[in-house]
């Protein structure tokens, strides 16, 4: 194919992934004549437009999926999720009682918390549920209410009635987007009401979401963000999005795959 603009190879992209699915970076790379890296970087541009959906070394028509399944998710920007994770895991301290939300990031914390001393961990999400199922230094306790099958998360009226019961030293929230406008993103209201309870019941509020999140509006339901709430991320968070947040009172903390460290904002 002879080399086009930026803009039409982005929209050609999108066509693509709506028209024949799973839109991969070398399959890209090799067809419009460019390195793997600009696709790396039109599937960004396009996944914080809302134009598209982020997976595994690739992409998918939001079109065609409109929320991806909490599978579809997990391998997703892997290596800043597991950033995102440690340093989330190395803020618990022994005795604390924790609150766990569904999703693929909060899930690759439930799995760095099996090492954890004297924690109670609650939670929303089957993910945590059995990463820690069988560790004797962690007690668990299930939420329950409605299942939604797409994120493997518990949502409604039971689940609500049993945040009632509880406080929390610290929680920490998943999110399909992140606006420093609106907040929080979600597919479902059930799930941006129970985020907004669950933060309620808490001392500390994290929300952990990998960089392709950020200014991310693919649904129509929200969460407002607090004051006082600290979003955990990656390197390739856009600083525009990351100086907007911290206008509206939210601590940003950037964490490093490579070196898992913390670079300073």
């Amino acid at each position: 194919m002879s080399a086009i603009g930026s803009k039409a190879r982005r929209d050609q992209i999108v066509h693509l992934a709506t028209t024949t699915g799973l839109a991969s970076v070398d399959e890209l790379s090799q067809l419009f004549g460019v390195t793997a890296s600009t696709i790396r970087r039109d599937l960004a541009k396009l996944t914080t437009d809302g134009r598209l959906a982020r997976t595994y070394g690739g992409a998918m028509a939001l079109s065609a999926h409109p929320e991806a399944s909490l599978r579809q998710r997990t391998g997703e920007a892997f290596e800043a999720k597991q950033a995102i994770a440690r340093w989330a895991a190395d803020q618990v301290r022994p005795g604390e009682t924790l609150l766990l939300d569904a999703g693929s990031t909060v899930g690759a914390l439930a799995h760095e918390l099996r090492t954890a001393e004297d924690v109670t961990v609650a939670t929303t999400g089957l993910t945590a549920l059995q990463a820690l199922a069988d560790v004797e230094t962690v007690h668990v306790e299930c939420l329950g209410g409605t299942l939604r099958p797409l994120s493997q998360g518990f949502v409604g009226p039971l689940t609500e009635a049993a945040l009632e019961r509880m406080t929390f030293d610290r929680v920490f929230l998943g999110t399909d987007g992140i606006s420093p406008e609106l907040g929080i993103c979600e597919a479902d209201l059930r799930q941006t009401r129970l985020k907004e309870l669950m933060a309620a019941r808490a001392d500390h509020v994290y929300v952990l979401a990998h960089a392709a999140k950020l200014g991310r509006r693919p649904f129509h339901t929200w969460t407002p963000l607090g004051e006082g709430w600290t979003l955990v991320t990656d390197v390739d968070a856009d600083p525009g999005v990351l100086e907007a947040l911290r206008a509206q009172g939210v601590t940003t903390v950037v964490t490093e795959p490579q070196r898992h460290s913390v670079a300073p904002v």
